[in-house]
């Protein structure tokens, strides 16, 4: 296994740096400012576009496609490195066109779509002209399971009908979001996992009706997560998304690239944590002295050294993996980092939160946050159980 940036990336890595010390971290008290200032303010602010514009300009855009030779062709360990620089800021991924739940609707229309639907939805996706939402998970039932999915695609004619209740649909509050993609049940009695399918829905098609938008431990996100009912939804036929009961198929397809990203992300903001940590220890006194000093600190700021490190490593190889034998031969290590690298970037949050006090549970710095999506994301994408399970599972395999 190499895990030596290629040239590639290595020039993209260095272009992105410039961008962010120039650009996007300047820009991120003025995208929460304009946001509070916005009569909606879950509408895209103007330095958003101003950000988009640049990375355009500088060949920072989609750089997670790697299908068809619509984005930067990387492979996804030329693109792990990228994904965690752009991570140590919340609106990194955003900037460069390479956030969620975007970046996995794009890819399961690249592999999945038709080419009129390529057309119609990945293509503006693409040039971010639109926006669009993922409608899978329930809250009636643990959706962890997709086979406990309630909401139904019925087929009527040259159509579907639509009903369910999601929660927690990213995005679906933009106003610039025009699709949903939209889980549900099409065969309750076929074999377990060709029960699913999904289909593509117009934002504006008669019968969604966003009921209210969810907080995250009490911070609200721009793109919005929204619990949303579907009654009566009707989308042509050929609005299916694949063929019929390839949901779950889809859905896995879909999870492997992405907990990729949220890894790499979530290194980025560990080491954001572990910087910020680090200059507070040595600004703050306490006890005659930094906090630099004190053995606990120094303890902390190791651990989270040794951890970040640790785990950036299990992500290389998760993609190296992906990349050479394919996405189920990497289920394991998929599995692994989708658990792991949550929890290392939320301990070592954590501990730079204890290094701040106070200041580090206000608003005055981006610790606590980051403290929440780190850990509202060890349940969000299937929570740490259902992975450590898998893990398990694979494991025990082995020596039967």
């Amino acid at each position: 296994m190499d895990f030596a940036y290629s040239p590639r990336t290595e020039e993209l890595k260095d272009k992105l740096e410039t961008f962010m010390a120039e650009h996007v971290y300047p820009a991120e008290a003025v995208y929460d400012a304009q946001i509070a200032a916005n009569e909606n303010p879950h509408e895209q602010p103007q330095i958003m576009r101003d950000l988009q514009n640049i990375a355009r300009e500088r060949g920072l855009w989609n750089l997670f496609m790697c299908h068809d030779n619509l984005g930067a062709g990387l492979t996804n360990l030329e693109y792990a490195p990228l994904a965690e620089v752009v991570g140590r800021s919340i609106i990194g991924n955003e900037a460069i066109n390479c956030s969620a739940p975007d970046t996995g609707n794009m890819e399961i229309l690249a592999m999945f779509g038709t080419e009129e639907q390529k057309q119609q939805w990945l293509k503006p996706l693409l040039d971010c002209s639109i926006r669009s939402a993922f409608a899978m998970t329930e809250p009636f039932v643990a959706s962890s399971d997709a086979t406990n999915i309630t909401s139904t695609i019925i087929r009527d004619g040259d159509e579907y009908v639509l009903n369910g209740r999601k929660w927690y649909t990213s995005g679906v509050l933009d106003p610039d979001c025009k699709l949903i993609i939209f889980m549900g049940k099409s065969d309750p009695d076929g074999p377990t996992y060709r029960q699913q399918s999904m289909i593509l829905v117009p934002a504006d098609a008669p019968g969604i009706e966003v009921l209210r938008d969810l907080p995250m431990f009490g911070f609200k996100d721009r793109l919005g997560h929204g619990e949303v009912q579907f009654t009566d939804v009707r989308v042509p036929a050929s609005n299916m998304l694949g063929a019929e009961g390839d949901g779950f198929a889809i859905a896995q397809g879909r999870l492997g690239p992405g907990r990729m990203h949220y890894a790499m992300r979530a290194i980025g903001m560990a080491e954001r944590a572990l910087d910020m940590m680090c200059k507070r220890s040595l600004e703050r006194i306490a006890f005659g002295g930094p906090l630099s000093d004190q053995g606990v600190v120094r303890e902390w700021i190791a651990r989270s050294r040794i951890e970040i490190d640790q785990i950036r490593l299990l992500v290389l190889k998760s993609a190296w993996l992906m990349d050479t034998k394919g996405n189920a031969a990497a289920r394991s290590e998929v599995a692994a980092i989708k658990v792991s690298a949550m929890e290392v970037a939320h301990n070592v949050v954590n501990r730079a939160v204890q290094t701040y006090g106070a200041a580090g549970v206000s608003d005055d710095t981006i610790l606590a946050r980051l403290h929440a999506i780190t850990r509202a994301l060890q349940i969000a994408d299937g929570p740490n159980e259902v992975h450590l399970r898998t893990i398990a599972r694979l494991e025990v395999k082995k020596h039967k």
